[in-house]
């Protein structure tokens, strides 16, 4: 079954205040057998203001190919600066993930195999995810059991994942990085200058605790667009 689309929410649930219709919603690929698949879920990149295409079917395709059964999350984006995300987006991933658990029989996973994979602000949002899931940010937002959330393991595409390190390196940054990173940051976090809590918050590798899954980084020297510098930052916390 390829491309099944799945709303993770109620409209009545949904709260993003410039959604103008959107509700965040899932592609599904599943095996049409009997066998207890693992899951990934991949959250494609885009500034945080697009779902890249690029980044969502291709490696949806890889996995479902290695025996996995696979959800592409389009989750809530920013494209006209009209309402800052914050954490939005990680309650996206955090309800597909609790939504897919708690289905494990009809969609055929074993609910204990869940990972995900991420590619840049995609990425930066499985990362929060994968730092914060056991924490009150998530389960007090869901009135739900800790457990409910754990994932099994996380894979990082040229990830965002130290916003502090980014602000204080400035001078070392293309231009090209320092515009990609204003406009994502603006996004993200709204217009003006953000606390140090705040930035602090939304840094993973600021957050990697013994409760982190396993991961799996990579990225390219060359980027110029994510630094690599954000894809060292998260190995060095977890090593």
């Amino acid at each position: 079954m390829i491309n099944e689309r799945i709303e993770i929410w109620k409209k009545e649930e949904y709260h993003y205040p410039a959604a103008h219709g959107f509700i965040p919603v899932m592609f599904s690929y599943i095996h049409e057998d009997e066998k207890k698949h693992p899951v990934m879920i991949i959250a494609p990149g885009g500034a945080y203001r697009e779902v890249s295409p690029s980044e969502a079917h291709l490696p949806a395709m890889e996995f479902y190919g290695a025996g996995y059964n696979v959800f592409v999350l389009e989750y809530t984006i920013n494209q006209l600066d009209e309402a800052a995300l914050k954490m939005q987006p990680l309650h996206d991933i955090s309800r597909a993930i609790r939504m897919i658990r708690s289905r494990a029989e009809e969609f055929h996973i074993r609910p204990d195999r869940i990972a995900v994979c991420g590619f840049s602000a995609g990425a930066h949002n499985a990362a929060m995810y994968a730092t914060n899931w056991h924490t009150d940010t998530i389960s007090e937002y869901f009135h739900e059991d800790k457990e409910k959330f754990r994932p099994a393991a996380a894979i990082l595409g040229y990830t965002l994942s130290d916003y502090i390190f980014m602000r204080d390196n400035t001078e070392k940054r293309s231009p090209m990085d320092v515009a990609f990173f204003k406009a994502s940051n603006t996004a993200f976090l709204g217009t003006g200058e953000p606390s140090e809590e705040l930035l602090d918050e939304v840094s993973p590798a600021r957050h990697v605790t013994e409760n982190t899954p396993p991961m799996y980084l990579w990225a390219t020297a060359s980027d110029e667009l994510v630094p690599v510098q954000h894809s060292l930052r998260m190995p060095n916390a977890l090593a």
